[in-house]
């Protein structure tokens, strides 16, 4: 990811950004992104903004993920354009689903950790 497309993706100030990309039927994506989501949802935290992304080509299935696997998260999206899309592109994903948490600066600072680990990386 270039510079430029760091700070396009950079959280709010002294916050962090959780970009979680995911598929329903890439199991192992999905149970990642629903254990981000709840264990944010269920932190007292506030420096943390998640963005979860999924890349399902049918909206009706997305949303029925969703739903089941109890996302709550003011941002969660789907890209119907799946593994034709700019931003499956940008962050490499044909190498496989993960997430990313960017610093203030849009700097990496982590890359496809877990729950705990998330919570250790914040303490």
């Amino acid at each position: 990811m270039s510079e430029g497309q760091q700070k396009a993706y950079a959280a709010s100030e002294g916050k962090y950004l959780l970009l979680s990309f995911w598929a329903s039927y890439d199991a192992q994506s999905r149970m990642l992104n629903a254990s981000l989501s709840n264990a944010l949802r269920k932190s007292a935290r506030d420096n943390v903004e998640m963005v979860s992304v999924s890349f399902d080509t049918y909206r009706s299935v997305f949303e029925e993920t969703v739903r089941k696997d109890r996302i709550v998260t003011p941002a969660c999206f789907v890209e119907t354009a799946g593994e034709n899309s700019e931003l499956y592109k940008d962050f490499g994903l044909h190498k496989g689903f993960g997430n990313y948490l960017l610093d203030d600066a849009g700097v990496i600072v982590a890359k496809n950790i877990s729950a705990t680990e998330l919570s250790a990386y914040l303490d």
